[in-house]
């Protein structure tokens, strides 16, 4: 068993890893890696990804002896401490308020759930290695793991250690905390946690998988070893020049302490920029961090995570982001930088110019993918329009960046695919201000909430077949694949459906009323369906690095077709999202297809390729 393991993780390795392009120099017989094709500046594996992305506090709880206490979520908010509180059961109705919640006596719903910890850890990671091994998963995007007392954690007490309570043992990690001096990274331990998120990354790189963190440079938390000293010592705060201060206290004329949050959110202190970026304190410490998760110990990159997400990246001035680049590729050559800007494209460009970013967490692939595939009129889009929209994300960049972009059609910020699809035509997605209010559930009762039926799941089928197949790295959200729904924040932040826990099913409503129960549970036909157009993805090198033209755009009958190719590797995309079956000829060079989605076979007569091809389905045709 063990050798047949063995080598099953080896041809994995070959098969994801081949896209680093290893060649033997042939003067010197030393193995060399090509990290970049020629004009670009993007990491070959980046186009080769598909990425998985991880909240860790609901993913999975591989440890309950390392659950929060109520002391731990102290600072996070909702700042008033409750009065009861515990680790929240797993599978229980999501809205439903437990015994525990309801002697708080609250009426605000969203302190309930932004209280609640489900105990997610790292060794739950761990333990589902082989879950996302399987799936088809080669890279891997976490949420926060920095020690912090939010559920999020984007509100971090510092960047160099994973929370302790995502490792084995919180209390010896506080302990051994105390002996550091912040500003002295040769006096930084390693706590037991920070062991695991190293044994992480060691075991997904065996499996061939790469892991980024999320880093969040723009603001810390209250929280924080530097925010706490400001507040504690004033002026006289070694970091009292690391954040925005707009008062100080001053018992003679009554004037209180005072400073900016990142958006007015007052639990999230923002660090002071000048016309350099990140003041020098903070950046030293950013750049240390930096430096410590990407070659721990200096042992090598190997043992390192292979890149980065950058938390609204927007709010950062450009100047910080060219030197942090420079700092990270002068640590590993083929680090990935990808960041958050969800703006209009052309506002996106001067991030991705190959001096910041590699590439976008890419909501405008979402919402034109969306438009065209989903919504209903008059929020829709034509076939025309939709290539237009494609065509210019992907010229719009500099060479590689549209494929190193992430693909997404969700995330822990919008709500899940599964619920934007019951609720299509409430709004227009990349109205992102407006369309992040309507989407949640806790606000607006008329946001529907049910389980996703056959058809809505049909229709994110057929997203599935163009995220697979299209120019960019995709990227599931945690639990997508098995059909998770859920509306925005913080209703797309469920704990994970597994199939070896009992789901109470999903009958309360926000205000603790009830409807119709739906049934919490795995659906095995979406996975099933995921992983096999992952496994197509991850098999031909066309879907990964080649060629984009469109072939066929028929508006009347809502047919799209284009071809990807990569060294003489051709495979066709058909979609029809119309409501009936259509019959889609395609002009095509002589020879024969086969259909790797649907498994049939066609040959081209007359230079064209004619097939029927169902509603709101398509079709993976790859040349013989």
């Amino acid at each position: 068993m063990q050798t047949k393991f063995s080598f099953l993780v080896l041809l994995f390795a070959i098969i994801f890893f081949g896209c680093n392009n290893d060649k033997t120099n042939e003067n010197t017989g030393e193995n060399t890696k090509k990290y970049y094709d020629e004009g670009e500046f993007v990491p070959i594996w980046a186009k080769c990804a598909v990425w998985y992305q991880i909240f860790p506090e609901r993913f999975r709880n591989g440890d309950p002896s390392n659950d929060p206490t109520v002391e731990d979520i102290r600072g996070a908010d909702p700042q008033e401490m409750p009065k009861s509180w515990m680790i929240h059961p797993w599978g229980s109705d999501w809205y439903k308020l437990q015994p525990y919640e309801i002697v708080n006596g609250e009426p605000e719903m969203w302190k309930h759930l932004l209280r609640r910890r489900y105990g997610g850890d790292l060794q739950g990671i761990i333990d589902e290695l082989n879950y996302l091994y399987d799936l088809g998963i080669t890279a891997i995007y976490l949420n926060p793991v920095f020690m912090s007392p939010s559920l999020h954690k984007y509100d971090g007490e510092c960047y160099h250690h994973i929370d302790p309570n995502f490792g084995p043992d919180p209390e010896g990690d506080r302990e051994l905390m105390k002996q550091e001096n912040p500003l002295d990274p040769s006096t930084w331990v390693w706590t037991k946690a920070d062991e695991l998120a190293l044994e992480l990354i060691k075991q997904a790189h065996e499996k061939g998988i790469r892991i980024i963190f999320d880093g969040v440079f723009n603001h810390l938390g209250i929280n924080s070893f530097a925010f706490k000293d400001v507040v504690k010592n004033q002026q006289n705060s070694p970091y009292k020049d690391w954040f925005i201060i707009k008062s100080w206290d001053n018992p003679e004329t009554g004037e209180k302490f005072d400073y900016e949050g990142w958006w007015g959110v007052k639990s999230l202190p923002e660090l002071r920029e000048d016309s350099t970026g990140i003041v020098q304190g903070p950046k030293d410490y950013i750049f240390a961090s930096t430096k410590r998760w990407m070659n721990p110990n200096g042992m090598g990159t190997e043992y390192g995570i292979d890149g980065w997400r950058l938390d609204v990246a927007f709010c950062v001035g450009h100047p910080f982001w060219k030197d942090w680049r420079k700092f990270v590729r002068s640590i590993n050559p083929e680090a990935y930088l990808t960041a958050e800007i969800v703006d209009k494209p052309e506002n996106v460009i001067p991030y991705l110019q190959g001096d910041e970013f590699d590439g976008e967490m890419s909501y405008n692939f979402a919402f034109a993918c969306v438009e065209f595939f989903i919504n209903p009129e008059p929020l829709n889009i034509n076939a025309t329009k939709f290539d237009e929209r494609l065509k210019e994300l992907r010229e719009l960049y500099p060479k590689g960046v549209a494929y190193a972009s992430m693909n997404l059609f969700d995330s822990h910020d919008v709500n899940r695919i599964g619920s934007y699809i019951v609720n299509r035509g409430i709004g227009l997605f990349r109205n992102w201000g407006e369309y992040y209010a309507i989407s949640k559930a806790i606000d607006n009762p008329d946001y529907n909430v049910r389980k996703p039926n056959e058809e809505d799941i049909r229709l994110q089928k057929l997203l599935v077949i163009i995220q697979m197949t299209y120019v960019g790295a995709p990227m599931v959200y945690y639990g997508d694949e098995i059909g998770m729904w859920g509306s925005n924040d913080p209703d797309c932040r469920k704990p994970m459906i597994w199939n070896d826990i009992d789901y109470q099913d999903e009958t309360y409503l926000p205000d603790q009323t009830t409807r119709k129960p739906d049934k919490v549970e795995q659906n095995m036909d979406l996975y099933i369906h995921y992983k096999k157009m992952i496994r197509i993805r991850n098999k031909h090198k066309s879907l990964q690095l080649g060629s984009f033209k469109t072939l066929v755009i028929n508006d009347e009958k809502n047919i799209f077709v284009f071809e990807r190719e990569y060294e003489n590797e051709i495979i066709v995309v058909v979609f029809n999202n119309s409501d009936t079956n259509q019959v889609v000829e395609i002009p095509v060079s002589e020879g024969k297809f086969t259909d790797l989605l649907n498994e049939g076979e066609y040959e081209v007569k007359n230079s064209v390729l004619s097939l029927e091809i169902a509603r709101k389905w398509g079709a993976v045709l790859l040349k013989e």
